[in-house]
This record gives structure tokens, C-alpha cells and sequence, in this order.
């Protein structure tokens, strides 16, 4: 066979594989290895949405993946263990360090305990861990307890009498004074395998009181991606230096009380904020700039609740002054009706919406000018770059905002199905939307794809660049943007509901796409545009909660489209009448998880109350799906591809091995 069987660019990459596979013997064997993954059965992947936030009830989901593990301990207790006592099991994987102490104060005998928990949590672990390599079981161990729980899990019972074998290694922990540390492991371990990748579909920040500890949370696990939200945006706008996204993050944030989160969390110190607002709108009218109460066991005094509507008022004032100066920057927006603090008539009191007058209901704008209306006072312009330098400097800020860029993007396909927070833009005809706010009319996938890019030019680009604030820019025009496919709806309402008493101004009409989108051509279109099969392919969407209390159905277009926003946030729990919705997609179905509300992980530990949850098959698969059924599948098999082209290399003598 001649020499000129690889091109050259081929023999390139074939020298740099050598690299890691030095032999046939190295190749072959990498080949047989990745051959025998293909037909492991394919991992559970787990969809969450809209989690604003709500911390206790992300961990609660995490902690039991969407009642799977709850669902896989029945199998392994079975129906002769109590419900209660099963009930407590579960909990205790869950949450080990807080259950661990309250279920030993309950044992007259605890070793018998510790032999037989230890026994169940070996079964469930062997149970969960039965879809993935050992390797990769190895690497999810604790470095601690990894050897004993390795020898627990792997171990062959064909020449091993079980209990003995397990019995010798438990009487050995329990002698060493172990038997919590390996409890512990155990459970991290199975929470662990439970789930092989989590998709978050998009908006984790606002309204709830800790989205940092749900990033932290993320940031611990290994298979993660992030579609992101407009929420999501507008706060890597904030850390990227964006002053009208930083006063917009504070509006949001004071307007649900959420100080902890900013100045425990983020270290955003608000107190240049308080003071200004203090000594500028003492007098004001702040009925409507009062923080939302979602919580019964929220008690403010009044003076706090005053002081934090001081504080909202101000900061909107800015945010609005800030908005119209990016408008003004961005004709391509089409934007210019919004910058409505250029629209009042200040003699008149009113204030023009799309070519009709409406009535202020109050113009205590003591900060703003008549004849310049989107300047910033002295003390406005001070405060805002203040405040701008500490989300810009906040250490752990800048690292979340990194790991959302690095996990994250405006749409993911993953397995057949396409996620993404919003919307794929479109017209009254049911055509994708041209949209030209990115600098040239776009639409659908490469639409979606321009705005991937610029959000991440807004946060990457060098600092002082046209670049940096084009793109600081468009993240927050993908916050409110009239075509933002994080948005999707015309206009957001700030000024309105705040200024304008006339309720028919607060709407904020949606885009057409969520009047189609029930549609099953709609769904296949779409499907289709982005190269997925429009008879397999779903799209996982959020961003718009789920009105099951009006009977909402949030499996649309014949299946093709799961709506997966049911209101994780508290604030939305009274108008969708639960508490969030979660997908499970494992080897044999795709199921819709619908949850009630959770009320803290405290009385989950302390009662065993679990988030009641209901199944709904959306779909049965025709048969068991393997690693060979999915995208790994498909990496492998190209793998495959090119260690078969370095063993040729290697018998041509094209390629010299390396002992």
C-alpha cells in the first residue's frame, strides 16, 4: 500500500495521537475499551428550569434526582420494609450529615444498625452504579473511603459468600469507629451515579433569596450544562461591567429583600446606595418600590421595608437614565419608544406610550432633568460606577459568571433534543423572525448563534474596546429586548407599572412563537432547523411557567415540545399551583416530573417529608438506548475511527512505536 495512504494533515494528527497511544498494543486496547462502552445502557439525564433562586428546593431535587433514588431504594428495601422507615432511608441519602444523628438517637442496638444500613446503601450504590464503568465509578469515590467502598461495589460474589465478605469489611469499619464516614461517602456516591448529566434550562438568578449557592452547588458536579435565561444574562452583564445591567441586578435583587445573597454572597456593599437614597427620596412616594413578601416567616420592620423601597426607587431612577443612554447608542434595537423618561412631558404630567397620552400616576423624579432627562446627577453617576466596580471586583462573582460562559450557551442539542430558555423568534405567519439587533437581520439557528457570540464578546472582549460595551450592550438587550430570544415579548413594563395607573399599558405581549408553539409542525420546523429528526427530537423549553391550575398542559405539539418552567419560584407557586417541573430522560423512557411545593430541607430531615411528585411518561423508547444510541456514542465511535487509522499507520511503518 503506498505512502500516500494518509494526507498529510491526517499523518499530522495521527503523530500527535501517538502521543497518548505509543503501540498497537496501547491503540488496540483503547479500541476494545471504548468498543465495550458502547453497550453499556445510557446514562439518566436530568432537566431543571426557572430556578430563581430557590436554593432548599434546587438542593432537595438535586439530592434525590427527581425522586429517582427514592424510586430505585423501594426496589432495593422492597414493600416489606415500612414506609416510614423507607421514608427515612431516603432522607438520610439525601441529607447524611443532618439525618445521620437523629436516626442514631433512636437504635437500642447501633452496631446491628450500622451493619444493616451500611448493607442497604452497598445495594443501592451497586444498583446505580450498574450503568457506568468502573472507572468512572472510581472517580466519583471520596478519596477518603475509596479503596473499601471500590472492594464493597466490585466485588465478585461467585467466589464469595456475600454477607460473609460484606460482614468481614463492615465489622472492620465499625471497629475502626468509620461507620459515619462511610455512610457519608456512600450517599455522595449514589447521588452521584444517580444522574449522568444535569441540564439546567436556564434562569438560576433573581427573585429566589441564593442563586450563588445553587452555582456553587453546580460547580461541585462534573456533567453540567447551562442554557441560559435572560435573568442569567443581565447578571453577566453585571459582572462583565455593564452599569445599566449592575442597576438592573440591584432592582431585581432589593425588590425580593434578597441583601444576603449580595452582600453576604457576592460582597456588594450597598450602604453608598442607602445613604444617597436616604438623603434623596426621604419624602417620596414609595408604594409602589415596596419589597414582595413571599414568605410567611419574612418579618421586616417597617423602617427596613422603607429604607429598601428608598433604595429600589433610586437605583430604577439610574436604571432607567441608563437604558435610554443604550437605546439611544443601539438604533438597530428599535428600541427608542422604551426610553420612556425621554417621553414625559413634565408641565403636562404625562408621559406618551406608543402615540398615546397617558397620566403619570406620580413624577417625584426629583433626581431627573426636563430638559435632559437620561443624565445622570453627579451623586447618580458616582453611586452607579461605585457599584459597577464591585460586581466587577466580587471574586466569587467573576467565578460564576466564568463557569456560565463555560458551561453555558444560548441553546444546547444534546441526545435528539434541542434546549434552550426562551423562544426561536418568529412572526404572525409562523415564519422564523428576522431580527437585526445583532448588526445584520438574522433568523432562527444562525440568529441564535450571533447572539451566542456577542453575549460572550460582552464579558471576553478587552476591556475599553468598542467590542466590550457592543457586547456589554446586547446582554442586557437579551434581558428586554423586544426580539431577544431570551425575552420573548415585545416590551418589559418597568415604567409602566411603576408610573402609570392605566393597567392596559403593564401588558407585555409574547411573542407569536408562544401562540404556535403548541403546533407540531411548529415544534418539527424548528426541530429541523437546528438538524435534529422531527419524529425523535424534542425541544426542552423554560422560561414561561405552566398554568396547571388553568389545566396547562406542558407537553405540546404532540410531544415534540415539553415546557419544563412550573414554578420553582415561590413567587410564580400562586398562579401555576406547583411548585416546578423536572425531566428524567434514562435508558428506556423520557418522563415529566411534576412537584408540590417544598417548605425547607430543616422538616425534611426532621419528618422525612419528601417534594411529592408525580410521573408522566412523555415517551417510551422502542427499546433500551445505549451508549451507542447517543452523543458519547458518537465521540466514541469516531474515537474508534482514529485509533483504527493509528494501528494502520503503526503496520505500515508510517508511524515508529515508543516502548
Amino acid at each position: 500500500m503506498s505512502d500516500l495512504i494518509f494526507s498529510e494533515e491526517t499523518r499530522k494528527f495521527l503523530s500527535l495521537l501517538a502521543k497518548d497511544y505509543p503501540s498497537v498494543t496501547a491503540a488496540t486496547g483503547r479500541i476494545v475499551n471504548l468498543q465495550a462502552l458502547l453497550k453499556l445502557p445510557k446514562g439518566t439525564e436530568h432537566f431543571m428550569s426557572d430556578l430563581h433562586g430557590e436554593s432548599e428546593a434546587f438542593v432537595h431535587i438535586l439530592n434525590s434526582s427527581s425522586g429517582v433514588i427514592r424510586e430505585k431504594a423501594d426496589a432495593i428495601l422492597g414493600p416489606r420494609v415500612p414506609e416510614e422507615e423507607r421514608a427515612e432511608f431516603a432522607t438520610m441519602v439525601y441529607y447524611p450529615e443532618q439525618k445521620l444523628p437523629l436516626l442514631k438517637a433512636k437504635q437500642r442496638d447501633l452496631g446491628t444498625w450500622y451493619r444493616l444500613t451500611l448493607m442497604r446503601l452497598i445495594d443501592l450504590c451497586r444498583l446505580v452504579s450498574s450503568k457506568h464503568t468502573r472507572a468512572y465509578v472510581r472517580a466519583a469515590l471520596p478519596a477518603n473511603t475509596a479503596y473499601i467502598i471500590d472492594e464493597l461495589l466490585h466485588a465478585h460474589f461467585e467466589d464469595h459468600d456475600k454477607n460473609l465478605y460484606y460482614g468481614q469489611i463492615i465489622d472492620s469499619i465499625l471497629d475502626g469507629g468509620a461507620a459515619d464516614a462511610y455512610i457519608v461517602s456512600l450517599c455522595q456516591v449514589i447521588k452521584r451515579l444517580a444522574v449522568s448529566r444535569l441540564h439546567i434550562v436556564g434562569d438560576l438568578f433573581d427573585r429566589g433569596p441564593r442563586p450563588d449557592v445553587i452555582l456553587d452547588e453546580l460547580m461541585a458536579r462534573t456533567a453540567v450544562d447551562i442554557q441560559w435565561g435572560n435573568h442569567d444574562v443581565v447578571w453577566l452583564g453585571a459582572a462583565a461591567g455593564s452599569p445599566v445591567c449592575v442597576a438592573t441586578v440591584l432592582r431585581n435583587s432589593l425588590s425580593y429583600n434578597n441583601y444576603e445573597m449580595l452582600e453576604e454572597g457576592y460582597g456588594i456593599n450597598l450602604r453608598r446606595l442607602a445613604l444617597f437614597a436616604d438623603a434623596t427620596y426621604a419624602d417620596s412616594d414609595l408604594t409602589l418600590f415596596m419589597p414582595k413578601q413571599n414568605r410567611p416567616d419574612e418579618l421586616y420592620s417597617e423602617s427596613h421595608q422603607l429604607r429598601t423601597a428608598r433604595m429600589t426607587k433610586a437605583i430604577t431612577v439610574v436604571m432607567m437614565k441608563l437604558e435610554a443612554a443604550v437605546i439611544a447608542r443601539h438604533p438597530e434595537y428599535e428600541m427608542v419608544n422604551r426610553a420612556l423618561l425621554n417621553h414625559i412631558n413634565f408641565e403636562r404630567r404625562t408621559v406618551t406610550i406608543d402615540g398615546a397620552e397617558y397620566p403619570l400616576s406620580t413624577a417625584d423624579l426629583p433626581t431627573v432633568d426636563p430638559r435632559d432627562p437620561a443624565h445622570l446627577t453627579d451623586d447618580e453617576y458616582y453611586l452607579i460606577s461605585t457599584l459597577t466596580s464591585s460586581f466587577m471586583h466580587s471574586e466569587k462573582l467573576q467565578r460564576h459568571a466564568q463557569y456560565l460562559l463555560s458551561k453555558g450557551s444560548l441553546y444546547h442539542i444534546a441526545n435528539g433534543n434541542l434546549l434552550y430558555h426562551g423562544c426561536i423568534p418568529m412572526d404572525d405567519e409562523g415564519r422564523f423572525a428576522t431580527v437585526s439587533a445583532t448588526g445584520e437581520p438574522l433568523s432562527g439557528q444562525p440568529l441564535m448563534d450571533a447572539c451566542d457570540r456577542l453575549a460572550r464578546r460582552g464579558y471576553f472582549a478587552p476591556e475599553g474596546s468598542t467590542e466590550r460595551e457592543s457586547g456589554r450592550d446586547f446582554l442586557w438587550y437579551l434581558w428586554c429586548g423586544p426580539q431577544s430570544p431570551l425575552f420573548g415579548r415585545a416590551r418589559m413594563t418597568t415604567f409602566e407599572r411603576l408610573f402609570v395607573a392605566d393597567a392596559a399599558t403593564h401588558a407585555e405581549p409574547k411573542n407569536p412563537y408562544y401562540r404556535i408553539y403548541s403546533h407540531e409542525a411548529v415544534a418539527k420546523r424548528i426541530l429541523t432547523e437546528f438538524g435534529l429528526d422531527p419524529d425523535t427530537g424534542h425541544i426542552i423549553n423554560g422560561h414561561v411557567p405552566v398554568k396547571a391550575t388553568e389545566g396547562e398542559d406542558p407537553i405540546k405539539a404532540n410531544g415534540r415540545l415539553i415546557v419544563i418552567d412550573g414554578g420553582f419560584c415561590r413567587a410564580y407557586q400562586r398562579t401555576t399551583g406547583i411548585a416546578g417541573y423536572t425531566l428524567v430522560f434514562n435508558s428506556r423512557k423520557l418522563s415529566l416530573r411534576i412537584h408540590d411545593s417544598f417548605e425547607s430541607a430543616e422538616r425534611a430531615v426532621h419528618t422525612n417529608t419528601d417534594i411529592a411528585s408525580r410521573a408522566t411518561d412523555v415517551e417510551i423508547m422502542p427499546h433500551r438506548l445505549l451508549i451507542e444510541d447517543t452523543d458519547e456514542g458518537a465521540q466514541y465511535r469516531k474515537q474508534i475511527a482514529d485509533l483504527k487509522q493509528l494501528v494502520l499507520a503503526y503496520q505500515k511503518g508510517l508511524l515508529k512505536e515508543h516502548a
